[in-house]
């Protein structure tokens, strides 16, 4: 055999392999796209799921009033203020092995945190369970980008993907009633574990393995001035829940956060390797897709919080119960997920669909705006609950599919690490800005009505009432901010 021929093998050799590692890839992409979707729900549902089980844990651990935000408050800071280095870790080291350490490391902090015998573990272990979750959340996206590339098969894929991430927080106030009524309010911690062994099971088996061919040097300038700017801001509003807007511990982390961020963005400019490459944001349909996740995000978080206090402290629903009555909104959240990605956006284009789904939430949260003292499930609240189910279901899997789609392999990794920063953000925002409202609205109604005997109860109301309407609000502007953005394209 002549030399020419002898390449001529190796070469038609390694080409059936690439085909058979291709088809095998082909074949088992179904089962990844399971593994990555509950990786993912592990990490969206770990913001709520705790939070039903607080006043177990206060009474177990014995710390006061203002510990129970913290314990909320450690694990938002440390995932949102990380979450673009773990975006570029999994570019750098392999999404794989990236994504195998997130899931590891979140189980083995989830059992430290589960097995707390006082307050200062568990904050500990909230925090490091958040810094893992920055790690997991963007390695699970860039996973799924890279293994669906083909666009039919990119939709459905995404269709599931946005409907666990418009929806997780939903199931975490379900499990976690369950878990905390049922079992323990450890389990809420516990439970997650379990999910780890599926997850890891399903990674070794069903994800393929990637290394990049170049492995630039890390930017710590760019990773110290984002996560110190990001850590600011999530801070900055997380006080604002519990301290006045003038107060030097808000501005002073807002106004600090502003300039990192702005110090970061000069930075990237010249920097040879940097964390965030600006031609990452620099596309049109993308920035019109991170600001629908950082809108819808901020929306979602005004359902959440306040139907929840009105489910439990005014229809007096036991923590099941309320996670329960959100299911039919996490239904119609995964059917609009995939008959929007699969057949509405392709037919309409993203410019027509998001803004109508933006434009059903705030449908909702106006009609939420009527609930009182004697309102009834049936009547009252589920209508809200599918009309805001279908607006998410229109809105966040078009949102996360086009904040990654046409981004460079190399930079999948911060791509999806950016599209979880404007989701994060945006609850950021949401919950300090409407917790304020919320406070005042009620204040203001007391004094403007001191002699109705029920001016507690109808205080409370209105500032529920209040909380609707600037959710409301808030997807009134994104569907007009969406609607400007978006090209006129379909697909």
């Amino acid at each position: 055999m002549s030399s020419s021929e002898a390449a001529a093998s190796v070469s038609t050799a390694r080409a059936r392999a690439s085909g058979a590692a291709v088809h095998a890839g082909r074949g088992h992409r179904w089962w990844a796209l399971a593994v990555i979707s509950l990786a993912f729900l592990m990490v969206v549902l770990d913001a709520t799921i705790v939070s039903i089980a607080l006043p177990s844990a206060q009474q177990a651990l014995h710390f006061n009033n203002d510990g129970r935000q913290w314990i909320v408050t450690a694990y938002s800071l440390a995932f949102g203020s990380l979450l673009l280095l773990g975006g570029r870790l999994a570019d750098l080291f392999g999404r794989k092995r990236t994504f195998i350490v997130g899931v590891v490391g979140f189980a083995v902090v989830s059992a430290i945190g589960g097995a707390a015998v006082n307050y200062t573990m568990l904050v500990t272990a909230r925090a490091v369970q958040g810094g893992f979750a920055a790690l997991l959340a963007p390695t699970a996206l860039s996973l799924l980008t890279t293994t669906f590339t083909e666009p039919r098969e990119r939709a459905r894929a995404f269709g599931v993907y946005g409907a666990v991430a418009g929806s997780g927080s939903a199931i975490g106030l379900v499990l976690g009633g369950a878990l905390t009524e049922y079992l323990d309010w450890r389990w809420t911690l516990y439970v997650n574990d379990i999910l780890a062994v599926l997850v890891l099971v399903g990674a070794v088996l069903f994800l393929d393995s990637s290394v990049p061919e170049q492995r630039p040097k890390l930017d710590i300038p760019g990773v110290v001035l984002v996560s110190g700017g990001l850590f600011c801001i999530v801070y900055g509003f997380a006080n604002a829940e519990t301290h006045p807007w003038s107060s030097w511990t808000v501005w002073g982390f807002l106004g600090v956060g502003g300039l990192l961020l702005l110090a970061f963005v000069g930075w990237q400019t010249r920097a040879k390797h940097p964390l965030l490459p600006l031609r990452v944001l620099d596309d049109r349909d993308r920035g019109a897709a991170l600001l629908a996740a950082l809108i819808a995000s901020a929306g979602l978080f005004g359902v959440f919080l306040f139907l929840t206090y009105y489910l439990q402290g005014t229809l007096h629903y036991s923590p099941l119960k309320n996670g329960v009555a959100f299911l039919p909104m996490v239904g119609m959240v995964m059917v609009m997920a995939q008959l929007s990605t699969n057949f509405l956006v392709p037919r309409f284009s993203p410019k027509v669909i998001v803004p109508i789904g933006m434009l059903l939430g705030a449908g909702g949260m106006a009609l939420l705006t009527r609930l009182g003292l004697h309102s009834t499930y049936p009547q009252h609240v589920l209508p809200p609950l599918l009309l805001i189910g279908a607006g998410i279901g229109m809105t966040m899997p078009v949102a996360i599919s086009r904040a990654t789609l046409g981004v460079r392999m190399s930079d999948q990794g911060v791509a999806s690490a950016t599209a979880n920063t404007a989701q994060q953000i945006g609850g950021s925002i949401s919950t300090a800005l409407l917790n304020t409202l919320v406070a005042s609205a009620a204040i203001r109604y007391v004094q403007q009505h001191p002699s109705d005997p029920r001016a507690a109860a109808d205080a409370t109301l209105h500032s529920y009432s209040t909380a609707y309407w600037w959710a409301a609000g808030f997807f009134v502007v994104g569907s007009v901010v969406t609607a400007l953005l978006f090209r006129r394209k379909r697909g």
